[in-house]
Parts: C-alpha cells; structure tokens; sequence
C-alpha cells in the first residue's frame, strides 16, 4: 500500500485554517500573497505549507488555535445586519450580536442588509465552502413579500431559468401564497442563491421585494427560532444531514 505522504507532513495550511474557522480554502489562499499568514514566525507565500501539531499559526498578527470538532449553528438573522466580520462602512454586523461564549465563526452563504431568516454558521470554513456549493443540491426556500401585479404565468416560467443584464440565473419555483391590495406574498425556492438574485429576478418580471425572509436551507429549517435567536445542531443531525467530505 501506498503510504499518504501527506499525514506525515501534516494539513496544508489552507485547510487547517479553513476548520478552524478563519475562512474558506479559496480566501485562506487570497490571503497568502498579501503575506497575512505566518507559521511559526515565517511570511507564508505558498498554499503548499503543511502545518503539524506544535506549530504556531498567525493571521494579521494573531494566533490561531487549532482546529476543533466541527459545529453547525442555525441562527436568525435580523434585517439590518450585514453577513461579514467587518464593514468598511461601520454598519453592524451578524457577528457584532451574536451571542457571547460561541468558538470563531463564519456564515454558509450569505443574507444581505435588507433580508433576514436562517442562516447557517460553522466554526468549519471547509464545511462552509462544501454547503455553498450548487452541486450539493440543496435547496434555498424563502417567503418573499412584493409589491405590484403578480402575474402566474410569468412566476411559471421563472422555473426554466431567466437571464437578467447578462447574468443566467438557474430555475426558480415561485408561487403566490397571498395577497392583499397591491402586496403579495410569494413562496421562492433556488438551487443557486446568486448574490440579490431573487430581488433582481422580481425587479425583472415587474414585482418589488420588501421583505425576504430565507425558511430553509437543505434539511435545516429557520422553524420557531427568534429573531437573534442560535441554536446548535446536534452531532446527530450533522452525521445524518451533512454532505460527506469527497
């Protein structure tokens, strides 16, 4: 047999970095070349740098700890919140209010300012990248509320895929829930969740979001959970639910 070289070297170092929180394989590797990381000390300029156990790990001047066990949060999130650490802008952060005593995490997509509902966060960058990802299939539902004519026809045909200035946006199930003088409440569901997909995609058939609020992402549902509120999903439900690592 064969031995993996690779376990006697250690993790390289996008990845350690990925499951312990930091950021996903791809951004752990944009960071290389602006010279953010260092092990042991040493700029490190190459994502073919293996970390072994004892080694000191920084990012921007800080120490990392070492990766823990994987953990899975639902969470929230209010309108009002943007989904990053940091805003060049000052505006506040879903990891600005979340509560105290959680490890260092990071959201499996995003939410913009103005939606709100489940989002999925993971102290696993890796874990993070693999749920984004289309391939895995899983669907986004979401409770939107517009405003103007709802035509059904143009709904239905939202499910063979549209494109919008140039950008192909895959199939979309739409369908009308209520309504109420001029607003309506439709339910979404996408495979994809391109970045203000679903508000570019109304705007296009002639309908404006005013409210969006995402229900469910995969087998994970936003349910009762508070506004603010997180709730961690059990080792259980992570072995039966999660995609396994290829």
């Amino acid at each position: 047999m064969t031995q993996d070289l690779s376990e006697d070297r250690g993790e390289r170092i996008a990845k350690w970095l990925a499951r312990a929180g930091v950021a996903s394989r791809r951004e752990v590797e944009a960071m290389l070349p602006q010279e953010r990381v260092k092990l042991n000390g040493t700029i490190v300029a190459h994502p073919a740098t293996f970390v072994t156990p004892g080694d000191v790990v920084q990012v921007d001047g800080a120490v990392v700890d070492a990766p823990t066990r994987t953990r899975l949060f639902r969470y929230h999130k209010p309108d009002g919140l943007m989904t990053t650490h940091k805003d060049p802008q000052g505006r506040p952060t879903v990891f600005d209010r979340l509560p105290p005593g959680l490890p260092r995490l990071i959201s499996v997509g995003r939410l913009d300012l103005n939606s709100e509902g489940l989002l999925l966060l993971t102290n696993d960058g890796a874990l993070a990248r693999r749920l984004e990802l289309p391939s895995t299939g899983w669907l986004r539902r979401y409770r939107i509320r517009v405003h103007g004519e709802v035509d059904p026809a143009a709904l239905a045909r939202l499910s063979r895929g549209i494109t919008v200035a140039d950008i192909s946006y895959g199939p979309i199930e739409a369908v009308l829930e209520a309504r109420k003088g001029s607003n309506s409440w439709l339910g979404v569901a996408l495979r994809e969740g391109r970045n203000r997909e679903i508000r570019r995609v109304m705007a296009h058939i002639g309908l404006q979001v005013t409210r969006l609020i995402r229900i469910a992402y995969g087998p994970f549902q936003l349910g009762t959970l508070p506004r603010g509120g997180v709730d961690e999903v059990t080792v259980k439900v992570m072995r039966e639910q999660l995609p396994k690592d290829p």
